[in-house]
């Protein structure tokens, strides 16, 4: 790997992993497209650490009011605090990592399963997000619905189906409000990719740090926190319906791609 491929993939992770246009189905195309070889997975630990570090410095302060809120309500009201529910809707995602994980990185890894759930994914965004009354704040979320937004999560397991993607359109279709939608998704993201870094972490140990992986790191992690800031104001002013145009033309490249190889 050189210092190119470092960066472009660096971009992908930090991007397509708080757009809603899937991390993983881009890491899977980019290499596919490019011919390039695999990483590794102790690079992949690099970009998830990136990523994390730009969710926790965005959000640290309202992760502090999320603690701080649960240590007040105490064990018998935490049902009245978000930790609760993000706790609940990170569950989901926990059970299918370990079930599915071997399948994510092996079978889920094609370009035509990626191209459909691209396609499936982009037209439910789209829908909820025209259809759908968004009014609703966090504070009105409830355990059903936190279950659900992280059975969606779950799903996301599948290259191209995208994590963000999927917990947005969720939280839209019981009406949330777009900004609040992108925010639980966001603070939901924190647990998951700290277990994704926790779960890889041997990998990481064993093929020990390279300057590719420094650089892929820093880019992830820059462009993270630059994707988060921009959707949370973007949706502010307008929809999501360029993520899902987006991601049909994206589809379309990859059955060419598919037909031309």
């Amino acid at each position: 790997m050189d210092f190119i491929q470092a960066i472009v993939l660096g971009l992908v992770q930090g991007l397509g992993e708080f757009l809603p246009i899937s991390s993983s189905g881009h890491l899977v195309l980019v290499p596919w497209i490019f011919n390039w070889k695999d990483p590794g997975l102790a690079f992949d630990v690099a970009l998830h650490f990136g990523t994390l570090i730009a969710v926790l410095w965005y959000f640290k302060k309202d992760w502090f009011h999320i603690f701080d809120e649960a240590r007040k309500n105490g064990v018998k009201n935490m049902n009245k605090s978000l930790l609760f529910f993000i706790l609940i809707a990170t569950i989901p995602g926990v059970i299918f990592g370990l079930l599915f994980n071997d399948y994510a990185e092996t079978i889920f890894r094609n370009p035509a399963i990626v191209a459909s759930t691209l396609v499936i994914g982009g037209i439910l965004l789209y829908f909820v997000d025209k259809r759908m009354n968004h009014q609703k704040n966090l504070e009105l979320i409830n355990w059903k619905v936190a279950l659900l937004i992280g059975i969606a999560q779950a799903v996301a397991i599948v290259p191209g189906v995208s994590r963000s993607g999927a917990t947005i359109t969720m939280a839209l279709a019981f009406g949330f409000s777009r900004k609040d939608s992108a925010r639980f998704s966001f603070l939901l993201s924190t647990p998951i990719i700290l277990g994704a870094v926790i779960l890889k972490a041997n990998d990481f140990i064993r093929d020990g740090l390279t300057v590719e992986s420094v650089v892929g790191m820093l880019v992830a992690g820059i462009s993270g926190y630059l994707a988060i800031a921009f959707l949370i104001k973007f949706v502010e002013k307008t929809s999501y319906a360029v993520f899902f145009w987006y991601r049909l033309a994206l589809a379309v490249v990859i059955v060419l791609f598919l037909f031309l190889k």
